[in-house]
This record gives C-alpha cells, sequence and structure tokens, in this order.
C-alpha cells in the first residue's frame, strides 16, 4: 500500500507534463499586393530581423521561420488569394508557447511598409 500512493502521484505529476500547448491564435491582415510579392517580402522582412527561413512552399504560399535567441522564437506566415489582393494570417510562439496576436503588429506594419502600402 506505501508503494502504491508515490506511484500514483508520480503518474499524475508526470500527466500534467504531457498536457498540449494551445494553438497559437492567428494575426490576418488584408494586403493590396499580389500574393507573390506578399510572400516574397514577408521573407525579406523575416531575414532582416535575423530570423532563418526553415521551410518556405511558394506553392502553398506558407513560411516557418526560427529566430536562434532564447527562449527560441518561430514564425509561420501564410498568404491566400483574394482576387489581385492578399490574406496575409501570422502565428509564432515564443519558448514552445503561443504568443499574443497584437505582439505581431510590428511585423506586419513592416511587410506593408516593405511592399509600399504605408502613406
Amino acid at each position: 500500500m506505501m508503494f502504491r500512493l508515490p506511484a500514483v502521484l508520480l503518474m499524475l505529476w508526470l500527466a500534467g507534463c504531457a498536457t498540449p500547448a494551445p494553438a497559437p491564435e492567428p494575426r490576418e491582415l488584408n494586403v493590396a499586393a499580389s500574393p507573390d510579392a506578399t510572400l516574397a517580402a514577408a521573407m525579406a522582412v523575416l531575414m532582416d530581423r535575423g530570423y532563418v527561413i526553415r521551410h518556405a512552399d511558394g506553392d502553398l504560399a506558407r513560411v516557418e521561420a526560427a529566430l536562434a535567441r532564447w527562449p527560441g522564437y518561430r514564425v509561420q506566415l501564410q498568404v491566400g488569394a483574394q482576387g489581385d489582393d492578399s490574406r496575409v494570417s501570422v502565428t509564432a510562439t515564443r519558448g514552445g508557447r503561443p504568443m499574443a496576436p497584437h505582439t505581431l503588429d510590428p511585423l506586419l506594419v513592416e511587410l506593408q511598409d516593405r511592399l509600399g502600402l504605408l502613406p
């Protein structure tokens, strides 16, 4: 009986470590530029900020980038076509935990600036 109680407590404690992290909430923006130009500009913005492009797929219009600075940042960006314009969706994690969507606003503003869409 004495052995079962610590074993059960250990199993419950370890089960808490195995719960999945919540999915990051995307930040979305409509951009008056073609999807190809938007994807290229987004990759350039990420590289200028020090991110390493880990995966990029032009056919799927998706980019995954990582910043090797503690605690570790990951950005996933997807571009969809809306007529002649684009819809950009960005999610990010820091240390494996989702970042608040509003923290991605400076990245989206820089993307708009790169595309020449800011006044």
